[in-house]
Parts: structure tokens; sequence; C-alpha cells
């Protein structure tokens, strides 16, 4: 007998609630996917397409510089260059294995791969071999964030051993060469990663595979040439480099100022003051990247352009020829036994109407470390940047502080003789002379007119076996009034790094008497040209300047573009005096050089610039690269010339300084033979220039005709 049974209700019930359950769900998916699409659908479709516009800043060249006359001093070399940029959704492992495709195509260099480079490459190329230098325990406090990423790299950094990384290949050095390049940039900025003999084949095979180098590409980069090798190299100044980018203490200074930080920057001297003129306005690039940084069009924005030019004041024709005067002479004195200390010499031509520097010479004879022979080194930096005492040369300045305290008068005489003062050696003249007026004094450089100038200016009294109270004051007065000409402060040369000289700190009655014949504060040469150029000019301190023009850029080569801006003369001040004065002193000047027993007149004698000057010769401790022989530094001979020709119409003023020039008493006239030789060449060359341009205009009115 079969029974039927009938469903229970509560099951039938239960279905029913799950079928409803589900439509409810599925009915509130739909409704969320239609408010998605209708209400937030375009928002959430704008968010898939956002990109975002990144404007990066490419390099160019830096500008050039010439000489005076349009020579080509300083150029750019086009290189060849292979470079990596990198996105920013690039990951280590993709920059790993870009940089094992191109260590295959190219040739690195290794070098400046460090040991901590190797570990950390090491760990990357073998993540199984790392986890394995941390042990269970390490790795369980690792979980219980006991430890942390940090902590666990640098213990795998410690437990690296010599033998783990004796395992990285040639080939491994330089991938990770290459892997450190990249690493050394920024997103979406260009890094250099081989600009040095990039061979053509290098060059070629690495432009053919760029699809396979994703971040590479090949351009031209640029490298410093100086057309005159090392002629004024201690002066034209330095760039730093791809690798060094920009300097440390002025990283933010220059990052505010839109530069990149693996940016070529001037790193001395005019390369350095003239920085935002030489390096150029940058290429704009705009890069369209994906909401994950990934690249998805590329927009030139402004093709950039290179550095304006400057045309220096140097005459690299006449620069050259003074400098090759300086080495000769130089190595002529060397011959003298006296001159063993000897090992630099200077020379700075100045216009002293402009300020203009036409030459800026410096030699100095150095031990070569590798071959352990003496050479011949530039040294034109050392006449701003080291300073000596200079002898005699300032007593063009002493009579002039003279006439302006009082003490003396034009046309005051002094008797000539040892001056004998209790407690100290008879101080004298180098003979002594009798009865002198001030430009007899300067005509045979008397050292006790000198000093008699100077007791009066300190409220001094002088009796012969007694002693010298002196008004120390005096001290302020003189170097007050010597500053006026440039001695003893910044002559304000377009160059960074000026030195000022040495001020002595000691006051004392003997010290002032040697202040004002040039044997106590120190100075540089540039300083004695500015001071010459003061009393050439009739009294007006010139600033002195190296750039005469700046010049906007042009793509030919060795032309000059549109004058920018010329750099206009600067009056620093007006020395205080009357005109007569300064002309007193330039007769006695006038009489050094071409007058009866003038200290100058044995080497200018018949010259036909008629030229006017002073020499100086100063009894000096030797303070040079030998020192450390000596247990006592010896007495040395420091020799000084200035002078500027035409006397009438002064054209152009010369400094001259021979440091440590001989020992004893005397020696070879070093200074004096260096600057005749230099003005002699000065206006030698001036003969030829107008020769040369009476020929163009005759050929000019003959072609006309």
């Amino acid at each position: 007998m079969v029974i039927n049974k009938k469903k229970k209700p509560h099951v039938t019930f239960r279905l029913n609630m799950l079928f409803f359950v589900i439509f409810l769900l599925f009915s509130i998916l739909i409704l969320r996917l239609g408010l998605v699409q209708i209400v937030y659908g375009e928002d959430f479709k704008r968010e898939i397409e956002r990109t975002e516009d990144i404007t990066v800043n490419n390099p160019v060249p830096r500008g050039k510089m010439f000489d005076r006359n349009g020579k080509i001093i300083v150029d750019n070399t086009p290189l060849n260059a292979i470079t990596y940029t990198k996105f920013q959704d690039t990951t280590q492992e993709e920059m790993l294995e870009t940089a094992e495709r191109l260590a295959k195509l190219i040739n690195k260099d290794t070098s400046k791969v460090r040991e901590r480079d190797k570990k950390d490459y090491w760990l990357l190329k073998n993540p199984e071999k790392a986890k394995e230098k941390i042990t269970e325990k390490e790795w369980s406090l690792y979980d219980q964030d006991e430890l942390d990423d940090k902590e666990i790299y640098n213990l795998q950094l410690e437990r690296i051993k010599k033998k783990d990384l004796a395992s990285l290949t040639p080939q491994d050095l330089e991938t990770l060469a290459i892997f450190r390049e990249f690493n050394s940039g920024y997103a979406l900025t260009q890094q250099i990663v081989k600009n040095e003999n990039v061979t053509p084949e290098e060059f070629a095979v690495v432009s053919e595979n760029l699809e396979d180098l994703p971040g590479v590409d090949t351009t031209t980069d640029w490298e410093r040439y100086y057309a005159f090798g090392n002629t004024l190299k201690t002066v034209l100044g330095n760039v730093t480099s791809s690798d060094e980018g920009l300097p440390k203490d002025k990283l933010e200074e220059y990052l505010a100022r839109d530069y990149s930080r693996n940016d070529r920057v001037g790193k001395s001297y005019i390369e350095l003051q003239y920085e935002d003129v030489l390096h150029g306005q940058k290429g704009k690039v705009k890069n369209v990247t994906d909401k994950a940084g990934k690249i998805l069009s590329t927009e030139v924005v402004s093709e950039g352009q290179r550095g304006k030019d400057l045309v220096l004041t140097i005459d690299m024709a006449l620069q050259l020829e003074i400098e090759k005067i300086i080495e000769e002479e130089l190595w002529n004195a060397k011959k003298n036994p006296k001159s063993a200390l000897l090992d630099r010499a200077f020379v700075v031509l100045m216009d002293p109407h402009t300020g203009e520097i036409l030459t800026m010479a410096g030699k100095q004879i150095a031990r070569n470390a590798e071959t352990n022979k003496q050479e011949m080194k530039d040294f034109a930096l050392g006449n701003i940047t080291t300073s000596y005492e200079v002898g005699s040369v300032v007593k063009g300045a002493t009579i002039l502080t003279g006439y302006n305290t009082g003490a003396i008068k034009p046309g005051s005489t002094q008797y000539d003789s040892p001056l004998l003062i209790k407690g100290t050696n008879p101080k004298s003249s180098w003979k002594n002379f009798g009865n002198i007026n001030d430009l007899r004094a300067l005509q045979i450089s008397s050292n006790v007119y000198m000093w008699k100038t100077v007791i009066e200016m300190a409220n001094g009294t002088y009796s012969p076996n007694k002693s010298l109270p002196l008004d120390l004051s005096a001290f302020d007065t003189i170097r007050q009034s010597f500053s006026q000409f440039g001695l003893g402060v910044k002559t304000g040369i377009d160059l960074p790094n000026e030195g000022t000289g040495y001020i002595g700190p000691v006051k004392q009655s003997g010290l002032l008497l040697d202040l004002v014949i040039g044997q106590y504060d120190t100075y540089t040469v540039m300083q004695l040209a500015q001071y010459i150029s003061t009393i050439a000019n009739g009294g007006f301190r010139v600033q002195p300047h190296i750039v005469k023009e700046i010049r906007e850029p042009v793509l030919e080569s060795n032309e000059l573009g549109p004058v920018f801006q010329e750099i206009e003369p600067t009056i620093l001040n007006r020395i205080d005096g009357k005109d007569e004065w300064i002309d007193r002193v330039q007769e006695g000047f006038r009489m050094v050089m071409q007058v009866g027993d003038g200290t100058g007149v044995s080497t200018f004698k018949g010259a036909e610039y008629n030229p006017a000057g002073k020499t100086g010769t100063a009894q000096a401790p030797y303070d040079g690269p030998e020192r450390k022989k000596f247990e006592k530094s010896p007495e040395v001979m420091n020799l000084s010339l200035i002078s500027y020709a035409p006397f009438e119409n002064p054209e152009i003023a010369m400094a001259v300084l021979v440091p440590w020039a001989y020992q004893g008493n005397s020696g070879p006239g070093t200074a004096n033979i260096i600057g005749k030789r230099v003005l002699d060449t000065y206006f030698n060359l001036q003969k030829q220039d107008q020769s040369v341009e009476t020929n163009d205009v005759s050929d000019t009115q003959q072609n006309t005709q």
C-alpha cells in the first residue's frame, strides 16, 4: 500500500525566500551599476583617461669665449652620447634588464663602481641567496614587525662575503656600472650613461636597438675645448662634469633657479662668475603620461638656445708672447745660484682709462709628481690670489699721501743720509744722496725721503741716536690713502675669490717706516696694475674687468653674434689731491725711466714709447713651497715694476712682480728685463696691427678705383 505524503509548506517558503533574496540582490546590483554608469560614469571615465603633463628641461651647450680680436678661446666639442631617461613607473628589475642588454652593446668604464654598489647589485641579482643571509629567528622577528625592511637589508649587506662578490663577472660589473648611472638620475630627466670614447660602432648599434632598450637614447653631448691649451686656463675656470652635477654647497640655490641636479655648471672663475650668461636657455619637452606614469606622447615646447658668448678683454696674441717672455726669463734667472728659490713671475697689462685687462699672465715652475722634473705651469690666477711685499713701487702713493696730509709740499727737500735711531741698525737708502726734493726722491728711489715724510705725518721728531716715538694712527691714514689707489683693497675685477693682500696687524714705529717703502703690507699684482693706472690716467681708480662684451649666440662656430651687453668702464673713486700733485708724481715716474741715474734708465733708455714708472725691491722672508726645508725662513728679494706709456697720453699700464727673485744684496734684475721686453712686444704688435690696417685700407682704395 502506497501512502502519498505532501511536501512540507516550510520548505517551499524557504525556497521562495531564497529566490526573493537573490532577486533583491540582483536588483540592488543592477541599480548600483546603473547609478555608476548613469550618474558617475563620466567621472570614472575621466579618471581612467586622466593624464599628466610633465615638462622636462634639456640642457644646452654653454656659451663660448673669444678674445678681444674674435679668436676662439673656449669652445664646445660635440660628443656622441648614450643617455637614459627613467619613467615614473619603471621598476628596479626593469632597469636592471635594460642595463644588461645595453652592457652587451657598449663598453662601460667600471672604475667608479664601489664595493657598496657591488653588494646592492649582488642582492638584486640573487634574491634567494639574499634571503638565506637572514636566519629563521630574524625572519620571525620581521614577521612580528620587530625588524623592518631597512634593518633586514642592512643585515644582508653586512653578511655578503668577498667570495660572493668574486662571483661577479666583468660583464656583471659593466652592467652594474650602467645600472648605477640609471639610478643616479631622476624620473623623466635625461641622464648621461656614456659620453666619453663612444665609438661610431657603439653609437650605431645602440641606435638600431632602441626599441629593446626602454628609456635609452642616443644624442649629441659636448665638452669644453680650450683652443690655446693651458694658456690662461686657471682664470678661465672649470665646469662640473655630468657625474658631479650641481655643487653640493649651492644645490638649493641652483634648484630654485630651475636647474636639474645633473646639470653642468661653472665651478670656478670666469665659468662661475658668468654662469647665468654662459648656461643658456634650456630646451623644454612636455611628456604626457597616464596615471601610471607611462609616457603617452612627447611634445617639444621650445628648442632652447645655447649660452651667450663672452668676448674677453684679453689679446691672446699678446698673452702668448708675454707668457713666452716670462718663461724664458724665469729659466734664465734660475741658472743663477742665488735664484734657487725663484719659481714664479707675473705680468698684468691694463688699459688705464677703461680697466680692460689685455694680459693677465703668470707662470710657475713646479716639480712634476710623476717625472720628478721641473716644468712650467700656468699661474695667471696668482695675479689676484697671491700677494707679496712689493717694495719701492708704492713710493708714488707715499708722496701723494705726504702732499695730502701736509707732511710735504711739491718741491719739499730732505737730506738723504742714514737715520740713526736708538736701539736699531742704521736705516738708509741704497746710497747717500744728500739734499733732494720729491721728484729726485722718486727718481733715485730714496728710502730716507719717504721715512722723513712719514715721521712728519706721524708727528715725530727725528734726532740722531735718540728714540723715535710716532703717532701710530698714521698707519690708518696711510692705508686709507693707499686704498684710494687700490692697494690693500679689492680691485673689483669680475672674478671670484680676489685676494686683498695682507695687512700687518702689529703697529710699531719701525713697521710704520717699512710700510711707506712697501716692506710690510702685501699686495697683489692686480692691485699694482690698478694703482699705476690711477696715476697714469690722472687720479681715477678704474675697476679692472676681463669681459669686454656679452654676445648673442649664432650657429656658425667661429662667428660673433650681435652685442647683447657691452661692459662699460666703471670709475670707483677719484683720489684725494690736486691735479698738479698727480702731475708731479707722473713727472717723477718719467724721471725714473728716462732721466739721468733714474733706477729704470739703464733698462728703458732709448725706448721710443716714452715710458714712465717705478721700480721696486723688497727684502722679505721666503714663504714659498720650499719653506719646510729651512728651520728659519731665509731672506729673499722680491722684484717689482710698474709702468705706463706713452707718458703724454698713456694707452697701456703694466705691473710686473717676481717674488723670491734671489738671495743676498744683489742678483738678476728679472722684473725690469721682463717689463722692458713686455712693453717692446706690446708696441711692436701695435705697429704691426697699424701696418695691416693701413695695407687693408690701401687695398680697398685700389679695388674701388
